[in-house]
């Protein structure tokens, strides 16, 4: 397997991201890169991106959840950000990312999380919510979901035949589209960073046409994860935007399932798709009242 790692220097002097990078290696040899910042014995949220971002999506969420007291957690995925990046199309799956965070959890020995996701984070997060509830406190879930066969929403399917068949693919001016917020040149060039090269790229496009929607090899996994999601009564709060054509609507589907969404009370955040930019301090506050909720469902 032909591994890209992104050079160092790509990341120095990035605006807003002082945060000291940490690596952990899991089966296969892939490396892992992911922020750790906080007392080692607070609560940890896990801070999930989708893509085509990295952790630097959560720079503006990081410290104030720091500062409310939790631990937080950002991970790249495999062929995102400082992560590892094979170059083989073939060795990306929706099921291979989903065991390759897993595994990153269980070497950590992280235990009582609030996941905090949107896009493919919600993806593989809360598949992995499914497949170890024990290690799960709750979820904050923005501008994801858990598809399961349904029929691809146009936006969406306009972006998936993009994503393979646009001769270029600029990643930091598609997060730029993806909020409401101006992102400056330099935050553009962050999101940039990790991806200096055409071939670096190959998650970042492949990873839309694995979204489960349509005829898809990874629906009996969605159909088991959901199986477990119904029998999840852990605080469970929404918080999606009002601007993102994309998910609009599916927090229906999640509180009208999962047990947990009984006990929050749920939000509306302002923004985009990308909700992390456009209202960090909605989406923070969203997961002090998972913990809130948590603590109180314990007592």
């Amino acid at each position: 397997m032909t591994i890209y790692r992104t050079p160092d220097a790509r990341f120095d002097a990035l605006p807003d991201w002082p945060y000291a990078p940490q690596y952990l290696e899991i089966d296969g040899g892939l490396r892992v890169h992911y922020v750790d910042e906080g007392a080692a014995n607070a609560q940890p949220v896990l801070m999930l991106h989708g893509e085509p971002t990295w952790s630097y999506l959560y720079r503006h969420m990081i410290g104030p959840a720091v500062a409310a007291g939790f631990r937080v957690v950002a991970p790249d995925l495999i062929g995102f950000g400082r992560s590892d990046k094979p170059l083989d199309r073939g060795t990306y799956s929706y099921a291979a990312q989903v065991a390759w965070m897993r595994q990153w959890i269980e070497a950590l020995d992280l235990k009582n999380i609030i996941l905090a996701c949107q896009d493919w984070g919600s993806l593989i997060g809360l598949r992995l919510v499914a497949e170890m509830p024990e290690r799960f406190a709750g979820v904050a879930l923005s501008n994801g979901g858990l598809p399961e066969g349904q029929p691809a929403p146009r936006a969406f399917a306009i972006w998936r035949a993009f994503s393979r068949y646009s001769p270029v693919f600029p990643i930091g001016k598609i997060v730029k589209a993806g909020t409401k917020r101006e992102l400056t040149a330099a935050e553009i060039s962050a999101y940039d960073a990790p991806f200096p090269t055409r071939a670096s790229k190959v998650a970042a496009r492949v990873y839309p046409s694995f979204v489960p929607l349509g005829d898809n090899v990874a629906i009996p996994d969605q159909k088991r994860a959901w199986a477990a999601l119904e029998a999840f009564e852990k605080p469970f709060l929404c918080c999606f935007s009002d601007g993102d054509p994309i998910t609009r609507g599916s927090d229906a589907l999640f509180k009208a399932r999962v047990p947990g969404t009984q006990s929050v009370a749920h939000r509306t955040l302002k923004g985009g798709h990308f909700i992390q930019e456009d209202d960090p301090a909605g989406f923070v506050a969203a997961i002090r009242d998972v913990s809130a909720a948590g603590t109180f469902v314990s007592r």
